[in-house]
């Protein structure tokens, strides 16, 4: 039953993350808003965060790299975070623009969920061995 919602959730993760990577091929500007002015080339690291992200699903769903991958999209969540920072801080809203800054900051949080999703479904060990 636990291993059931693990591949659920596994499969709700990759739909995310293969949407998110597609995104940013698909409207940059969304990317780019919120990409802090002090990193260099922007259009670059946009790219390559998209890419990480549809890398890292193909990776999510092949067992072998299964692990490695889940820490893959673990590391680029925290690279990312700075992003969401300054968003915040900025009251850059690339979702709804001009709307409420509370929300950039409620968001914060959430990286730190996405982690524990990522770990859950892909880097753990099931519990037991009928499991897995």
């Amino acid at each position: 039953m636990i291993e059931t919602v693990r591949i659920v959730l596994r499969a709700l993760l990759a739909l995310f993350f293969v949407m998110a990577g597609y995104n940013h091929f698909r409207d940059p500007g969304f990317y780019l808003r919120i990409i802090p002015p002090q990193l260099p080339a922007p259009e670059l690291l946009n790219w390559i965060s998209g890419l990480a992200e549809i890398l890292g699903v193909v990776g999510v769903l092949l067992p072998p790299v299964r692990r490695l991958a889940g820490w893959g999209l673990i590391a680029l969540l925290i690279a990312v975070f700075p992003a969401n920072i300054y968003s915040a801080v900025a009251g850059i809203n690339p979702v709804s623009p001009g709307g409420p800054t509370w929300v950039l900051w409620l968001r914060l949080p959430f990286q730190l969920l996405f982690c524990g999703w990522v770990y859950w479904t892909c880097v753990s060990r099931p519990l037991l061995a009928r499991d897995s």
